[in-house]
């Protein structure tokens, strides 16, 4: 079995063939997926999904970075709204973090977003799905700052050796892996050796990111095992394997049941 650990059928990418998509990765091996939300308005779709699913989905909350703007406050009181309504029903603080690639102007506040949301979910428990695009060391002064780390993950991690060094100096985090590692200009087996299996999660980040060899298209949860076959490949391990312990790593890292 594999689990999707990042993935986001419920969007309009896939209105007009979503019950086939999932019924695929089910097929395909893939057992269980986790829904962050991508934005508040992407909340109610999420959760029509998950009540079709209860038992093959999760879902996590946030406020991503990307959305973090001059209306921070009221947008981030929603999503505490939507928390103290429905706490039980997440299973993940996500996905929130840094996001500069496109736009500083809201450094600051992305920080004092994420310090916020990381505070929650270590009062809470919860594992945090971590953003971090030209972002890290924000990233990491935020969470070096928090009295009670939480447990995280990197989603769609594509830094360094020396990145994954700076990350490990701050915390024993999980790194979730997915289709940009097959993509041969990213160059990341090296960084998947520094990593080692034990902490990585594997994910889609579907409808993004599709991997080689369906590169291009529209990304789906049952093409994580591309990603799965690429990373035991890295490792000189059978896919069997891998799965066997990414699975393990998800179920610890977002308290599954399945």
């Amino acid at each position: 079995m594999i689990i999707d650990t990042h993935s986001h059928p419920y969007l309009e990418e896939f209105d007009a063939d979503r019950d086939e998509v999932l019924q695929r990765a089910f097929d395909g091996g893939v057992g269980h997926v986790i829904l962050p939300n991508v934005d508040i308005s992407t909340i109610e779709p999420m959760r029509a999904l998950h009540r079709l699913y209860p038992s093959t989905t999760s879902m996590a909350l946030g406020l991503h970075p990307t959305e973090v703007k001059e209306s921070w406050r009221d947008d981030l009181s929603l999503i505490d709204h939507e928390w103290d309504l429905n706490a039980n029903d997440y299973k993940a603080v996500g996905e929130v973090g840094i996001d500069l690639y496109w736009d500083k102007t809201f450094r600051e506040e992305q920080m004092q977003v994420l310090d916020i949301q990381t505070r929650r979910a270590a009062d809470m428990n919860l594992p945090v799905i971590i953003h971090c695009r030209e972002g890290l060391d924000e990233v990491l002064e935020v969470l070096s700052g928090l009295e009670k780390k939480p447990d995280a993950v990197f989603h769609s991690f594509g830094g360094s050796m020396a990145d994954v060094d700076k990350v490990r100096r701050v915390g024993d985090f999980y790194f979730g892996i997915n289709g940009v590692v097959t993509f041969k200009n990213a160059r990341l087996d090296n960084t998947l050796r520094e990593i080692t299996p034990e902490r990585i999660v594997l994910e889609t980040d579907a409808p993004y990111l599709a991997p080689v060899p369906k590169r291009g298209r529209r990304n789906e949860p049952a093409f994580i095992a591309h990603t799965a076959g690429y990373v035991a490949n890295v490792f000189e391990q059978s896919i069997d394997k891998i799965e066997d312990i990414t699975t393990a790593n998800a179920i610890n890292l977002f308290k599954l049941s399945v």
